[in-house]
């Protein structure tokens, strides 16, 4: 089981997971259409890069092939940037599922490994927001992520495992960047400006360090498939309000900078909030996380400072930015 083919593997989190399995001894695929570059280390013979679309069938069986386990990360990512075009965002996020699950399977795919999201779960004031709470999608973007679940499952059998996953908003440095996302535009906010925004800060925002969320994809791989055979996973390292993230970034900007980060609240109305509950991962794998939202906020400010120059520029550079760059290149 060491042939492993990623779809959407030069995204944010396969820019970090690709290089991390690598060091591990597996043969990737990465198949993507690089919408933000391609920030994967070229020429090496235990990786093959394959750029394409996940609309076009006939590339994707020819290319999934020779290979023992599929990673499915390609989306289109976040509410924002899903409603630029729902048309397309559509195609790619619901409509290229299930010929996608079809050609795994008949191409010889044994695990198939399906990131969906923690948003599915919508608005929910329960503490501990488990697998099997209702799902209560309030976008097209968590809504399609949950309409897919059930295809993979219904194609499932013996000798082809499904699994879901359902992380939390990842955060942390990875080579292709993103500050869109909570931890991550905060930390880059506090840093350059001295000043974080928070939009209204009292939404619940379970969190996970991205070299976690790429330690739990490891688990899954080397699984025994009976046991992760048709099962949902939540995955976070800790659930925090984002006023209360904001504290956490504040603390350590000012212990590392000894400057000042000022807190600056504006109203929003963006209700996401739910508490998600991982202990199904922890008892059933015996997987544990190693990180916290502090890691994350440290890795980034590792590369701020050793770059301080091209980053203090990001906010203008729509490459770190998902409906910007979108909305420049015509998406």
């Amino acid at each position: 089981m060491k042939k492993i083919f990623i779809t959407g593997g030069g995204g944010y989190v396969g820019s970090f997971l690709v290089p991390y399995l690598l060091k591990r001894g597996y043969f990737i695929t990465v198949y993507d259409k690089f919408y933000f570059g391609n920030k994967l280390e070229k020429n090496k013979k235990s990786l093959k890069i394959i750029k394409g679309d996940l609309r076009d069938e006939k590339k994707l069986e020819k290319s999934i092939k020779n290979h023992d386990t599929l990673i499915h990360l390609a989306c289109i990512s976040n509410d924002t940037s899903f409603v630029l075009n729902p048309k397309i965002s559509k195609e790619i996020n619901l409509d290229a599922f299930e010929p996608l699950v079809k050609i795994s399977k008949s191409a010889g795919i044994k695990k198939f490994i399906y990131c969906s999201t923690g948003s599915v779960y919508g608005v929910s004031k329960q503490k501990n927001v488990r697998e099997n709470h209702p799902l209560v999608p309030i976008t097209l973007y968590n809504k399609y992520k949950a309409q897919c679940e059930p295809i993979l499952l219904n194609y499932t059998d013996k000798n082809f495992i499904g699994t879901i996953i359902r992380p939390a908003t990842v955060c942390g440095y990875a080579p292709r960047l993103r500050l869109d996302l909570t931890v991550n535009i905060l930390t880059y906010s506090g840093y350059f400006n001295s000043e974080i925004t928070i939009f209204n800060g009292k939404q619940q925002r379970p969190n996970i360090y991205i070299e976690d969320m790429c330690r739990i994809y490891l688990k899954l791989l080397k699984c025994d498939s009976k046991i992760i055979e048709n099962e949902i996973f939540n995955c976070d390292c800790e659930n925090y309000k984002v006023e209360e993230i904001a504290k956490i970034v504040k603390g350590y900007l000012e212990k590392s900078t000894k400057k000042e980060t000022k807190l600056k609240y504006l109203p929003s109305d963006d209700i996401r909030s739910y508490h998600l509950n991982a202990d199904k991962i922890k008892n059933k794998l015996g997987y544990k996380n190693k990180f916290t939202i502090l890691d994350g906020v440290k890795s980034l400010v590792k590369v701020f400072k050793e770059n301080e120059k091209y980053y203090r520029s990001a906010s203008s550079k729509s490459i770190f930015y998902n409906v910007k760059h979108m909305k420049i290149n015509g998406y």
